[in-house]
């Protein structure tokens, strides 16, 4: 994923998916109250010693969400880039949690999900309710022969994964990056319309959906396979740092 790639310049696919996650955080800037955490604010840019390897972590909280993570790393030179747009609702509410992840492996790698908070072999309310819906857009995209599934070797990524998120990757061309932000920005707007109508969340079960959430967060940034890939660009220092980041390990309490 991050060996030398000859005369690969992908810069211009870098900026056009990174345009993509920053619409969808426009329309969440449009609807939430959002303060950025001071936890993060030495990784607002960082770099490698040599500059060859970049990146910048912002993260977010409000009212209504828990903890929002914009961010992107690169190497040019390796044909390589990850961002990642990821919003973790407070325990006010059950719809989803959202994820976006875009990368260059080099190929178009994507990832978006919308994260269960509850057991859906038993809840089946909550199945038909937020994963029915797009149920069809899981079955087109598996039906397109440009889109190979990708599927993680690590068991509990495949785990945390609902069984209609979209993981594929393609190739770069004007129709699979056009598709991808179709399918983006349709994954966004119906989860806006879910938190806008979502039913409250008794006090009494708030604490328990609370840590269940951060469980899961914590859980999926630190066991991510692709932490490696942070180790070889950034260091292990830093890399431990970022995933603590990534799940909020560091916010003030």
């Amino acid at each position: 994923m991050i060996e030398p790639q000859p005369d690969l310049d992908n810069t211009s696919v870098f900026e056009q998916l990174w345009g993509i996650t920053n619409e969808l955080r426009q329309k969440l800037d449009a609807r939430f109250e959002l303060h950025p955490d001071p936890s993060t604010k030495d990784l607002q840019n960082y770099s490698t010693t040599t500059g060859d390897a970049q990146g910048s972590l912002n993260t977010f909280s409000g009212p209504e969400i828990d903890w929002l993570v914009h961010s992107w790393i690169r190497n040019p030179k390796l044909g390589f880039s990850n961002m990642h747009l990821t919003i973790w609702l407070g325990p006010q509410i059950r719809v989803p949690h959202l994820a976006f992840v875009f990368a260059t492996v080099p190929q178009l790698f994507f990832y978006i999900d919308y994260v269960p908070r509850t057991d859906l072999y038993i809840d089946l309310e909550y199945l038909d309710r937020y994963y029915e819906p797009v149920n069809q857009t899981y079955l087109m995209l598996q039906g397109d022969s440009r889109f190979e599934p990708y599927i993680s070797k690590t068991l509990y990524m495949r785990q945390a994964q609902s069984h209609t998120s979209l993981c594929y990757s393609c190739p770069v061309t004007e129709d699979t990056l056009s598709l991808v932000s179709s399918v983006a920005h349709e994954m966004m707007d119906r989860w806006l319309t879910w938190v806008d109508e979502a039913e409250p969340v008794a006090e009494s079960k708030r604490d328990a959906l609370s840590e269940r959430d951060l469980f899961v967060r914590r859980a999926v940034a630190e066991r991510d396979p692709d932490n490696k890939i942070a180790v070889r660009l950034f260091g292990a220092e830093m890399t431990e740092k970022l995933v603590r980041s990534l799940w909020g390990g560091d916010r003030p309490k």
